[in-house]
């Protein structure tokens, strides 16, 4: 015989379920589960309800609801406190609703993007050296062949902070480094960046004949940058090739690890995207390292608008002339290194 759960306050609940009826979990309503992951992202009700522009009254009846069909606690509320707590129960649960809210977020966004037709918005992630050298070239032809859409762009230091804005549904394309992380992504390259040397004018890297070794690069101070995938790499190139990177400044700024460099603080190993070419008071030296492999992504499961995809293919033909000159400069500087 079937026995239904009683409704009883939070405190009354166990934090781990005795039983769980076979419809409790079919009949949960999305209200509840969008109120739980808000107090659980929020750390609060309070917050909660700013963030869902609710009452507080109704995150608190839904995270109620939601604990009594369940018959767990999913919070633990303690006395004299503004905050809450996720029991172990609510750790579990918030794996499942992350997905589940996830999805109809991406899903909300592609059925805006459908009804929207040739007008809208496109959201586009971009982070620094991509937005200064690439971007502007093609959100000008973008905007002359889609006048009615608006290019909303989201800036990060780095594409991987962008990717987790793609999943839920937050972007619609990224640009970002080859390879992909793992996740649901696909991607076009559009070109490849060559690291480069910058140094101080006069210094006596500034005088080599022939391209930097590895290890010649690995004994020097230098400069780069704090949260990116490709230091990260030149790192591990680095100590592969037996020698501790001297990393004596980071900084997020394109400008400034150029300017750190041209005042002689150390060497700085960067893209060539990330390089003021007119700088008079740096040289820019090429090197042999495996160029940054650069490509817009996008969800492979979400519908990508005409929008979308005409802006893909317009950033792969802005590329492929950028690409050529990054290539020419690339192999003039090496020329006069021999």
């Amino acid at each position: 015989m079937q026995t239904d759960y009683l409704v009883v306050a939070p405190g009354d609940l166990p934090s781990t379920p005795r039983r769980i009826l076979p419809d409790a979990l079919t009949d949960l309503s999305l209200r509840q589960l969008l109120s739980f992951r808000a107090v659980a992202d929020e750390g609060s009700f309070h917050g909660a309800a700013a963030a869902l522009d609710y009452t507080q009254s109704a995150v608190s009846q839904h995270v109620m609801s939601l604990e009594t069909a369940l018959g767990v606690r999913l919070f633990d509320r303690g006395r004299g406190r503004r905050t809450v707590e996720l029991t172990e129960a609510g750790r579990l649960l918030l794996r499942h609703v992350e997905t589940i809210t996830d999805r109809l977020q991406a899903a909300r966004a592609d059925l805006l993007a459908y009804a929207a037709g040739e007008t809208g918005t496109l959201r586009v992630g971009v982070y620094q050296s991509v937005g200064t050298r690439v971007l502007p070239a093609i959100i000008g032809r973008f905007a002359q062949e889609w006048p009615g859409v608006e290019v909303r762009l989201t800036e990060a230091n780095s594409d991987e902070g962008l990717l987790e804005l793609i999943e839920p549904g937050q972007l619609d394309l990224s640009f970002g480094v080859l390879p992909m992380p793992e996740g649901p992504f696909e991607a076009v390259e559009l070109l490849h960046d060559p690291f480069v040397l910058v140094t101080q004018k006069d210094s006596a890297l500034s005088k080599l004949e022939g391209m930097p070794s590895i290890e010649l690069i690995g004994e020097q101070k230098l400069i780069g940058f704090r949260s990116c995938r490709s230091t990260r790499w030149l790192e591990g190139e680095i100590r592969a090739a037996g020698r501790e990177p001297n990393f004596v400044f980071r900084s997020e700024d394109n400008g400034t690890v150029q300017a750190m460099a041209g005042a002689g603080l150390g060497t700085a190993i960067v893209p060539s995207l990330a390089v003021d070419l007119g700088d008079p008071a740096v040289t820019v030296i090429p090197t042999d390292l495996e160029p940054r492999r650069i490509a817009l992504m996008w969800h492979r499961d979400r519908y990508r608008s005409p929008a979308a995809l005409s802006f893909v293919d317009i950033a792969l033909d802005v590329c492929a002339g950028l690409s050529a000159t990054l290539v020419a400069d690339f192999e003039a500087r090496r020329s006069r290194l021999r």
